[in-house]
């Protein structure tokens, strides 16, 4: 089930002015920052990380190749590379990087970091975890002609080759330090983005700070940001209290309704946008049954999505129902088409009928499992601050 949902909550102190009326407003240099993580970062490598309790601490610390611009409906736009071309036969793709990019230490960043960086991704040393390795499996051979440029030939064309390269965790790390030690990453967030990394706390805070050799001239307009490592629960009385400014994961609606019924309810302004997640079921192929495709047939049609979509609807961010492509892009499905495959139809009793038959057929008619989920809040809002 993919879930698109999200609604920010605005901080707009003693006014009340409409989100565009802000939106209008010319940016300003300077302040700090203070949001809360409902996670901690085990460490810093981000090739060998899956979690935001990574990426909202310490996105902001490294630089990427290519990313997806929120500002652009997610378009995927360049971060590192000024341009880039794909060959007429989609084998080739070829990116011109900017030539004055520096790492936090003052070392120049080139296409050979581009390079290390995505091979790590791809072919990662011993001891080293790809968590992305799979998605690079059709690259052949990735180039670094000159300083600027870097060339990723394929073996057969990969539609999604731009999304694999745009992810949030293949950020770009020094290859000499790489050389000298495959596992600095895990110990020294060493990046060239827009902040610098200046303290981390465990079980506290990290703090960074604004990065003057950034290589986007006037960028980033904040001073820094702290952002504090705190319990789920924790999330809207510091709000409240003004302990910190902002959240950016997901709130459910009687939080919200907590802010916007409160007694400060008139600094705070709902906004509605697209936020993409992933709910889930891998199979472990080689164990039986699961190794007999009609039993995973059966229990994906055993899953009531539109139902339960309807029903999280109103404690979760859960809100739309669609394949592995986002609903509402340009290649989704659109509903007329996905209720047509099994697992989606809308008369779950259909399904689970089928879903019957399919066990009794495969030997394990009297089938029981048990689910085990984590103890994580998940809901359906996200916190800003402006000032």
């Amino acid at each position: 089930m993919r879930i698109l949902s999200l609604i920010a909550l605005v901080v707009l102190g003693l006014s009340s002015s409409p989100m565009v009326a802000v939106a209008q407003q010319a940016p300003k240099h300077g302040g700090i920052l203070k949001f809360g993580v409902t996670a901690e970062p085990p460490n810093y490598d981000c090739h060998q990380s899956q979690t935001y309790g990574f990426l909202h601490p310490l996105a902001a610390v490294f630089s990427y190749l290519v990313r997806y611009d929120p500002s652009q409906g997610s378009k995927i736009a360049g971060d590192l590379a000024k341009s880039w071309t794909i060959s007429p036969d989609g084998l080739i793709y070829t990116f011109k990087l900017y030539d004055n990019v520096r790492f936090h230490d003052g070392s120049p960043l080139t296409s050979a970091d581009v390079k290390a960086s995505f091979e790590r991704i791809a072919s990662p040393p011993d001891g080293i975890v790809s968590l992305r390795k799979s998605t690079f499996e059709d690259v052949a051979n990735i180039e670094a002609p000159d300083p600027t440029t870097i060339v990723f030939r394929l073996k057969q064309i990969n539609a999604s080759m731009l999304d694999n390269l745009a992810s949030p965790f293949n950020c770009i790390l020094s290859a000499a330090k790489l050389k000298e030690d495959p596992r600095f990453p895990e110990k020294t967030a060493l990046g060239s983005g827009a902040f610098r990394m200046v303290e981390h706390v465990r079980g506290s805070h990290l703090t960074a700070a604004r990065f003057d050799g950034y290589f986007r001239e006037g960028l980033p307009y904040l001073d820094g940001y702290t952002a504090y490592f705190i319990k789920s629960n924790s999330v809207v009385p510091g709000m409240l209290g003004g302990q910190f400014d902002a959240e950016f994961r997901g709130r459910t609606p009687s939080e919200r309704d907590q802010l916007m019924q409160g007694p400060d309810k008139d600094r705070w302004v709902v906004h509605q946008g697209p936020w993409t997640n992933f709910n889930i079921v891998i199979f472990n192929a080689t164990k039986k049954p699961f190794d007999d495709a009609r039993v995973r047939k059966a229990l994906s049609l055993g899953i009531d999505r539109w139902g339960g979509s309807e029903a999280l609807s109103r404690i979760t961010f859960v809100r739309a129902v669609g394949g592995f492509v986002r609903p509402g892009y340009a290649l989704a499905l659109s509903e007329s088409e996905l209720v047509t495959i099994p697992g989606y139809w809308r008369d779950i009793e259909k399904s689970r009928t089928e879903a019957r038959r399919l066990l009794k057929e495969a030997g394990v008619e009297n089938l029981s499992i048990k689910l085990h989920s984590r103890n994580v809040a998940y809901g359906c809002f996200m916190f800003a601050v402006t000032r």
